[in-house]
Order: structure tokens, then sequence, then C-alpha cells
């Protein structure tokens, strides 16, 4: 499960249930992500800078911001990285209701999950469409499986090629140059596809025109492990609050599409987090001083806000 190699020495969580409450718009328009007992991706583990990493490859890696790792480490936005250098990393995120089908999606948390016979089984960060160009949410099937995908350039691609005065394309074929990479699932949202990228370090940002970009590596493995026809599901939720054994954490992102109409009114804000903790009967049980910070500081990142006693 997850995202990282044995080489790097991760301890794995076991297998625990949680249980979700997801945020999220009340319109028909966008999905819900229902309440139910899941599971926490990630970690908290120590990572071997290798040659040629950057905070920005490590984060695009494993799911976390460059600014909150940079952070939590003690080192400047910029900072250059050298081999056998160790990092700390928190990459835990609270897995939303998947609802019995084999993908989803949260777009705030930018982050991907598969389920095979209902059990978590590949969790990956993803990039998704920058906020001029959103990726829609909605349900989904897998309709095609192609490996090695000529890159038909959308006519509004092509116009943007023209604004900014590149040279204007049609079509790319497989190979190098193909910002698909070498696998594509194609879904039966119109014009919008999971795919590999040219560029792994756009990972967990919003960068795509509406696409679902994951690493070279992560794509071939789902790529080779999801059947045709499989059902997803691509949700909008900026604000999740979980418990688990005796500890309450809450995980908050910033609203990257709130200039788009139908996400304006979305945000992880404490009036929000109120609701869903007296709903759940946990608020007695969160510390609000310290949900309070998580709320403004929306890392992105599941922290432990229990209160103590």
């Amino acid at each position: 499960m997850g995202f990282l190699s044995d080489k790097q020495h991760v301890n794995w969580l076991q297998w625990a249930r949680w249980l979700i409450f997801a945020s999220c718009l009340t319109s028909t328009t966008l999905p819900f992500a229902q309440s139910a007992s899941w599971q926490l991706s990630g970690n908290v583990f120590e990572y071997t800078v290798q040659a040629g990493d950057t905070l920005t490859k490590i984060s695009a890696r494993f799911g976390i911001s460059s600014a909150v790792l940079a952070r939590e480490n003690g080192l400047k936005p910029n900072a250059a990285l050298t081999p056998e250098q160790t990092l700390q990393i928190d990459n835990r995120h609270i897995v939303p209701d998947a609802q019995g089908l084999d993908l989803l999606i949260n777009l705030p948390q930018r982050m991907l999950y598969f389920y095979q016979d209902g059990l978590l089984n590949l969790t990956y960060p993803v990039a998704l469409g920058k906020p001029t160009w959103p990726t829609p949410t909605g349900e989904f099937k897998v309709k095609n499986k192609i490996a090695n995908k000529t890159w038909i350039v959308p006519i509004s691609i092509q116009e943007e090629m023209r604004r900014e005065g590149k040279a204007v394309k049609t079509h790319v074929p497989p190979g190098p140059n193909n910002p698909l990479g070498k696998y594509w699932l194609g879904l039966s949202l119109s014009g919008i596809g999971i795919h590999g990228t040219t560029a792994p370090a756009s990972i967990y940002r919003f960068q795509s025109h509406g696409c679902i970009r994951l690493h070279p590596d992560d794509i071939e493995v789902l790529f080779n492990q999801i059947e045709p026809e499989a059902t997803g599901n691509i949700i909008y939720a900026p604000l999740l609050l979980a418990e688990s054994e005796g500890r309450i954490f809450v995980e908050a992102h910033q609203n990257i599409y709130k200039n788009q109409r139908a996400y304006r009114k979305l945000d992880a804000s404490l009036k929000a987090l109120e609701q869903m903790a007296n709903d759940a009967m946990l608020a007695e049980r969160i510390d609000w001083e310290r949900a309070k910070h998580v709320l403004e500081a929306r890392d992105g990142i599941a922290r432990d806000v229990t209160r103590e006693y």
C-alpha cells in the first residue's frame, strides 16, 4: 500500500479503522464524501536524501508540500540538499469514503486511492488541473487503457499554445516528449484521463489542463492492476475529521478552486469543523486551539488535535 519503497526504511502503520467525516458541497453538482470507517494513508518516517533530490522532487513523490517539508526540517524553502542528509517526513492523509468504488480522487488533497476487493491497495499523490483549468468532479468509469498513446492536442490547448507564442501542435507521438507518459486511462468524464508525465516534479501540484497525472512508476503499477470499466469518483473535500484509537485528527487544505463559482463557498472553516465535530459527537474531545492552528495552516497533513486531560 502507498507510495514508499522498502529502501526508504518506512515502518508502515498497521491497517486501522477510521471514522471519517468529509466536508463537501451539498449541491447536486458535486458528489458527497460520506462518512465511513476507513484508513489513514502515509506515515511519519525518516528519508535519506539521494543524489539529485530537491525539496520539490521529494514533496512530489511523497504527497507533502515542499514548503511544509522545508519548515518541518528547519530548512529554507529553496534550501539545497546533500546526499545522505536525512529528512523527517509526515505525509499522513485521511482517506475519504470511496463508497464501494474502485478509485477515489480528492482534489484538495491531490491524492488518488485505489481499492481492490474493498480494501485500499494503492495510495498515490497526483497532479491536477490548475485553478484556471480545474479538474471536474463526478463519478466515472475507466473506458480504456492505452499504452504509448498518441496525444491528440485539444483545440483549447492549441489555442493556448498560440497565445503563448509556442509552436502549435495537433498530435504528439509516443516517446520522451509526449506529456501523457507511457500509460493512459481514459475516463467517461469528457476529455479527462489518468496518465503518466514527463515532468515528475509537477506531481502534488495544480498544473495540468484538467487531467490527473501520476508519477511514471505509479501509473505503471495502477495501469497493470486496474480493470476496464472500473468505477471511480472525483470529489472536493478540503476538510476531514477522523477518530482512531482514542485520538482525533483534522486535515485541512486550501480551497484551491475558490475562484470557480461551484467551489466559492467551500472552505476548511472553523464553523464547518465545529458542525462536523458536533455531528460526530467529538467536539468535547477536541483541543480547539490546536484545531484552529490546523485550520489556519491548511498544510494538507492529518494533525492530531486530541484534547489532553
